[in-house]
């Protein structure tokens, strides 16, 4: 709905494949709720330029869909934390639903995107000139990469050296590390990461 203007639930049920009714009850849901707009006269619904920022744009600061993902894991997880709650066990980061995973660097990306290298790093005294000139960066607990590889490309004299203790995340990594255009020059699980600068590698 993005730039598409107002549209009628018939138009939208064509466009995505979705039933009519279900669509039209949905988006009087969501009118209701705020996450659309709806023009009484027309009988149409359209996302202004504040809900577009918020639920259409990955690259938003305030992009938003990340967090009902990562809600969505829990409720897919509800057996295992019962079970935790009941023995005492616990749930491990690796344990959950991949929709953690997922929504997890969905909702933070935005964020290092928008802030990372313009406020973040720079608000640290003398850390944004150590970085430019060359230096050793340890991104902790790195995910699927996002942020290492961002800090990569920001700082080529650098050496960044993602670590995470979940092997799938950290393929995940490793793939996108592969990609024509990346900056990373290898993504690795060994004990010692290698040392190369202005390469970003994950283990």
């Amino acid at each position: 709905m993005a730039g598409a203007g107002p549209i009628g639930p018939a138009e939208l049920a064509r466009l995505t494949s979705c039933d009519e009714r279900y669509l039209r009850e949905w988006l009087n849901a969501m009118a209701a709720g705020g996450y659309v707009s709806y023009d009484p006269g027309r009988d149409t619904y359209y996302l202004n330029d504040e809900q577009a920022f918020a639920l259409a744009d990955e690259n938003s600061p305030v992009y938003v869909p990340g967090a009902f993902q990562i809600i969505s894991s829990v409720m897919k997880d509800e057996e295992k934390i019962t079970s935790a709650f009941r023995t005492g066990k616990g749930v491990g980061w690796h344990d959950h639903h991949p929709d953690l995973f997922v929504g997890t660097e969905r909702f933070f990306r935005p964020n290092y995107v928008s802030n990372l290298m313009s406020n973040w790093i720079p608000a640290l005294d003398g850390v944004e000139g150590r970085l430019k000139s060359g230096a050793k960066i340890a991104d902790i607990g790195c995910g699927h990469g996002a942020s290492t590889m961002l800090m990569a490309q920001a700082y080529p004299n650098s050496e960044v050296v993602g670590f995470d203790y979940h092997p799938a995340s950290v393929e995940v990594a490793r793939q996108r590390a592969k990609q024509p255009g990346s900056t990373v020059a290898s993504v690795s699980r060994s004990r010692r990461p290698s040392h190369s600068r202005g390469r970003a590698t994950t283990w």
